[in-house]
């Protein structure tokens, strides 16, 4: 389920929750939106993530929950068009995170390391004292090293995203030590 903070009107569907907009998938790949009572693309569903709206994609027949799926796909379509986010060598390095003791602990570290980046850029791209926000070119320059305060900045969000990536690893690493203790178990000291 994705969810912003932004709600919309009340969903069609009566076994959804409340706020969030139902997106049925059916086999012949199409997408159905409840609210609207109309087939809509990706792109709509795209749309929808950049306006915040809550919402969620379930298969038509079984009810599954497929929201990532779609999300994913999304994401795939905008990789291979266009400028990707992803290199290949980011791209191998998730891969190899799935299956390792560590892949519950990236999710987390990602997310939190994309909220924070995300904060950021909001408070950045509000007007202050009557300046206007910041345009994508904008964002190119104080990224390129044109404003120094940018660069501390971003240097000290990089600085507190390695220190916590440590922190995981070295907690990773402690002997005799799990990072996923066992009620009733305790942890086994040397």
């Amino acid at each position: 389920m994705v969810t912003t903070r932004r709600t919309t009107k009340a969903n069609a569907d009566p076994g959804a929750p409340a706020g969030i907009r139902i997106l049925k998938k059916y086999p012949n790949r199409r997408l159905y939106d409840t609210l609207t009572s109309s087939y809509i693309t990706l792109a709509d569903v795209k749309k929808m993530v950049l306006e915040g709206a809550p919402f969620e994609v379930r298969d038509a027949k079984s009810g599954d929950e497929l929201t990532r799926a779609i999300l994913l796909q999304i994401i795939l379509e905008e990789e291979t068009g266009g400028v990707p986010m992803f290199n290949t060598q980011m791209l191998a390095q998730i891969i190899r995170f799935y299956g390792h003791a560590m892949q519950g602990v990236m999710g987390s570290y990602l997310e939190k390391n994309l909220q924070a980046l995300a904060e950021m850029q909001g408070r950045f791209a509000q007007p202050s004292a009557g300046a206007s926000p910041l345009t994508p070119e904008g964002w190119t320059k104080l990224i390129s090293g044109q404003a120094p305060m940018m660069q501390n900045l971003m240097g000290s969000y990089l600085e507190q995203s390695k220190k916590l990536f440590e922190q995981m690893q070295e907690q990773m690493t402690k002997p005799g030590e799990s990072i996923f203790p066992i009620p009733g178990f305790p942890p086994v000291r040397k």
